[in-house]
């Protein structure tokens, strides 16, 4: 059975997604979006890795149809990236190490900005 999440925007209180998906499996995490070719709105989900890192929590964009909002949030709760990834591209690497990426409508990233903190509630 699938785990949601609400992700809250710490400083402000409002939530982002009312009910994003945990990804914490490595097939949960490769299938990600895949295939998608749009998504509902509201609609999000959470790549979890086990600590900080740049490299575990690159994403790919191949066979996604779908322009995603990304926002990389480290262990503390610190958005430490955000950034547009667009259908097709094979890398996008977060600037700083974390441990969540959140995956959303483009319009997420106008909620949030490096800096930001971010938590993780029952969804």
């Amino acid at each position: 059975m699938a785990d949601y999440r609400r992700v809250v925007h710490t400083e402000t209180g409002r939530v982002l997604l009312e009910q994003a998906r945990w990804c914490e499996t490595f097939g949960s995490k490769l299938r990600g979006f895949t295939f998608r070719r749009r998504l509902r709105p509201g609609e999000g989900l959470v790549l979890v890795e086990q600590t900080d890192g740049r490299l575990a929590t690159a994403i790919h964009m191949l066979f996604v149809f779908c322009d995603l909002g990304v926002i990389w949030v480290n262990a503390a709760g610190q958005v430490v990236d955000t950034r547009l990834a667009r259908p097709w591209r094979p890398l996008y690497l977060p600037h700083a190490p974390a441990r969540y990426v959140i995956e959303g409508q483009p319009d997420l990233l106008g909620k949030v900005a490096v800096g930001d903190h971010l938590r993780f509630g029952p969804g």
